[in-house]
């Protein structure tokens, strides 16, 4: 029988049982603000906030052990910032699905990101989709967290003469939003270890100090309705707005994690790990579905872990274990406050949007539908519209230039069906 450090190859590694359970440890303070994050804003599609905790632990929790035993890399996997504002706002708001019809488009894109993981298709989409349309995932991504993260800290309201406007900052919940903004920055840019988690307790202690009441208003309790897990619904699988919203999901959900493992294994210097890491996360992402909450991702908290010396799946498996344990503090989580929630979405997306940096912005080819992508997210408060936008575009503007060579066949095919979803969603003869 294997001891620990042998099923994890602590030796081949360089690492010890010791430095793995201390990165990891160092790994789930780093991210552990996900649960209250995440929660919030899942509950805002309707789904009991009691039942988005329970959710997200657990998601967290079993993809961290996926990552682990699969993987056998220090990648932690929680829901992804940016696609759980896709799964509330576009697939829910804008797209008007229920939470549990949302969760059945999750299931179904985790299960094509199944397929893609453990085919050559990761590698073909990937050479298929150019550069500057990823990065403009990500930034568009990032202004839309960015603008969410204002609204939800009152610091923008809809205005009267504009679409939107600056807020009252003589109001309490605005007040307490800066505040708390300006302890976060000055937490995130010192580099404190659990910036954003003393982000949220700040936060959480100024809305006491200042007599504002939090959004749960009291301890969450742990009633039926907080089950939440294979409440998926896929009532709506012959609708094309279902597979719309399941292919615009799966875009997002595959470029961005085939761009996150491959960072996170080059940074340690273990390209082997790809194929398995990429493999764990896609079955974790197929999981986040039918526990109930929005698809995981390899999270960029996740160099936290390595810079404290994480290797192995030890790591991975150390944070997934804490994630459970943070289960017993699931009834003060109704106690935290937007305030406390909006800078850590604001410097979230700051940090999405500094991507714009690796854009080639003098190929009007590629800038112009790159640019179109990232304004049309936030404008259109709808991340599938704008990722539709940017990848028709971009095919228009290399076939007008004379360059359709450089247009592949994927994604004149992925191009093609974006189009069609605005002629059948738009048009109203069709």
């Amino acid at each position: 029988m294997k001891t620990l450090g042998g099923f994890f190859d602590l030796t081949k590694h360089h690492t010890s049982v010791k430095q793995e359970v201390m990165a990891g440890a160092v790994g789930f303070f780093t991210i552990v603000y996900i649960i209250a994050v995440n929660s919030l804003i899942l509950s805002e599609s309707g789904m009991p906030f009691e039942g988005a905790v329970i959710a997200t632990i657990l998601t967290c929790a079993l993809g961290c052990l996926l990552m682990a035993f699969i993987g056998n890399a220090p990648i932690i996997l929680v829901p992804g910032m940016g696609i759980n504002a896709m799964f509330t706002y576009t697939l829910v708001h804008a797209m008007g699905f229920t939470w549990q019809e949302a969760l059945g488009i999750v299931a179904v894109s985790g299960m094509l990101f199944v397929i893609v993981a453990f085919t050559k298709l990761s590698g073909i989409l990937s050479e298929a989709i150019p550069q500057s349309l990823k990065d403009a995932i990500t930034v568009g991504l990032g202004f839309f967290l960015l603008l969410i993260g204002l609204e939800k800290g009152s610091m923008v309201v809809q205005g009267e003469n504009s679409l939107i406007a600056i807020g009252d900052f003589a109001e309490p919940a605005a007040l307490a939003t800066i505040i708390t903004l300006i302890a976060a920055l000055v937490l995130f840019v010192k580099n404190v270890p659990g910036h954003f988690l003393w982000t949220i307790l700040f936060g959480t202690a100024l809305a006491f100090v200042l007599g504002i009441q939090p959004a749960g208003g009291s301890q969450t309790s742990i009633t039926g309705e907080s089950i939440i897990w294979f409440q998926l619904s896929f009532d709506k699988w012959l609708h094309i707005p279902f597979w719309i919203g399941i292919f615009s999901l799966t875009m997002v959900l595959v470029f961005e994690n085939i761009g996150l493992v491959h960072g996170h294994v080059s940074f340690i210097k273990r390209p082997e790990a790809y194929g398995p890491a990429l493999k764990a996360n896609a079955l974790s992402a197929l999981s986040s579905g039918f526990l109930g909450t929005s698809p995981t991702v390899s999270t960029v908290e996740s160099t936290a872990a390595m810079a404290a010396g994480g290797r192995t799946g030890l790591t991975a498996l150390t944070t997934g274990v804490l994630f459970l344990a943070s289960a017993l503090f699931i009834p003060y989580m109704g106690y935290i406050p937007d305030h406390a929630v909006a800078p850590i979405l604001i410097i979230i997306g700051i940090l999405m949007i500094q991507h714009m940096r690796h854009m080639n912005l003098e190929d009007f080819t590629e800038s112009i539908p790159a640019i179109m992508l990232i304004v049309m997210i936030p404008f259109t408060f709808s991340i599938a519209d704008g990722i539709a936008i940017g990848f028709i575009l971009y095919p228009f503007m290399k076939f007008i230039m004379g360059r359709a060579k450089e247009v592949s066949i994927p994604l004149l095919i992925i191009s093609a069906l974006f189009l069609l979803y605005f002629i059948l969603h738009f048009i109203p003869f069709i």
